[in-house]
């Protein structure tokens, strides 16, 4: 994940980001100097030019045809979703809170599709009066639907989630197959779809998504065939031809040692029958894909000071003023999965001599707030910044903040 800058300076980036002297730079700013601005420690920052650069090599490698849409789950803040809103071809949001952030960046409605079970019924009416398209996971969420529909006088646009009838080993997380949460069983597809059919509303596609955090290319591309494969059998049974399928993400990114790094073009050349099969059958329909992670994982940084360096029985522990309340994932999601560890660097000694092993824990009163185990590092000082890379998706608004009222972090775009 090191790669030289530049060939003159002699200058380098760890994990895409480059070492500006003896310090990690983010969006070309020395890290100190990048602490000073913020104001405070802990924080996120968030590196524009990496996120530009991660939308422009998904578009170099992926299908022309291809429409790339941003989980907005991944990072809701508002700065991230305005700068990749100008990038992207369309946002994909799980509540009124995200919907809100999304229509505030002048993204055309259209371009928007809203997912994800339990949608409570003011989001579903501020859902169909913003004439977004609608991921429907149940009868009962489409019925409501319709209701809103003739309440409001407008007509909503529906797309059918489909829970797959296949399940894909190898993902990180699987989302599809088996009886889940999220989205219409296949088998029952084709009795919503009817219902679609005789209520006042738009079918727009379908959503089929089968999983995430997935580093093997040859998973995504069985994901995807047979993603296309079962939506062109359930479109027999479709009220009109869609306009758009969205086949799902699930690219990963590198969290450990042991990760290998996805292979872009790999991806893309594998992913080009499923879009010609899929647009050859459906000449009018988009075929789309829906990232998160993968668009803003690696392009942000969480950040804490070292306030205490202590030694217990041999152990280094630097003592910082960040933790788990603010990255629950670096450390291990309270113990409840093997943890392993992040990567993580002195940001302030990215060449510093005097290698030694050291634990980088966190300031709550439990054992579990650990963001780092025995890991070889320059030798920190109190002062010094420790850097969790792999920060820009699931951090901040995915950890327990509140826990033990020291408050959240700042975030920025740099």
């Amino acid at each position: 994940m090191n790669a030289p800058l530049t060939a003159d300076t002699g200058a380098f980036r760890v994990h895409g980001f480059p070492v500006l002297g003896d310090e990690l730079g983010v969006g070309g700013v020395p890290l100190s100097r990048l602490a000073a601005r913020v104001g405070r420690t802990p924080f996120y920052a968030y590196d524009r030019g990496l996120l530009s650069e991660r939308v422009a090599a998904l578009r170099a490698h992926l299908p022309a045809a291809v429409h790339l849409s941003y989980a907005v789950k991944a990072n809701p803040m508002p700065a991230v979703v305005q700068h990749l809103a100008r990038l992207v071809d369309g946002c994909d949001v799980a509540s009124a809170g995200e919907l809100a952030t999304v229509l505030d960046t002048g993204m055309d409605p259209g371009r928007v599709s809203f997912a994800g079970p339990g949608k409570k019924s003011d989001e579903l009416a501020q859902a169909v009066a913003a004439g977004v398209t609608i991921n429907v996971e149940s009868p009962a969420e489409l019925e409501e639907i319709a209701r809103h529909g003739d309440r409001l006088g407008i007509t909503p646009r529906v797309a059918v989630r489909v829970n797959p009838d296949f399940e894909l080993r190898g993902s990180g997380m699987r989302m599809g197959g088996g009886a889940k949460q999220f989205g219409v069983d296949a088998e029952a597809v084709p009795a919503l779809l009817a219902r679609i059919g005789a209520l006042d509303l738009t079918f727009v596609g379908f959503h089929c998504y089968w999983g995430s955090q997935a580093l093997r290319p040859a998973l995504i591309r069985e994901a995807q065939e047979k993603s296309v494969e079962l939506i062109l059998r359930l479109t027999d049974d479709a009220p009109g031809a869609p306009e758009m399928v969205n086949l799902g993400g699930g690219f990963g990114i590198p969290y450990h040692d042991k990760d290998t790094p996805l292979p872009l073009a790999e991806v893309g050349e594998g992913m080009a029958g499923a879009v010609e099969r899929l647009t050859t059958a459906l000449p009018d329909a988009r075929p789309g894909i829906e990232l998160g992670r993968y668009l803003v994982g690696e392009a942000g940084v969480y950040v804490c000071r070292v306030v205490d360096r202590k030694v217990s029985r041999g152990q280094v522990f630097l003592v910082t003023d960040g933790g788990l309340h603010h990255h629950l994932a670096a450390t291990g999601n309270f113990g409840q999965v093997l943890r392993r560890n992040y990567p993580v660097a002195i940001g302030t000694r990215m060449t510093g001599n005097g290698i030694e092993t050291q634990s980088v824990v966190g300031c709550l009163c439990t054992p579990l707030d650990l963001l780092a185990d025995r890991v070889e590092l320059p030798r920190a000082d109190v002062g010094d910044l420790v850097v969790i890379f792999q920060s820009g998706a699931y951090g901040a608004t995915a950890s327990p903040a509140g826990f033990l009222g020291h408050g959240g972090p700042a975030e920025v775009l740099v």
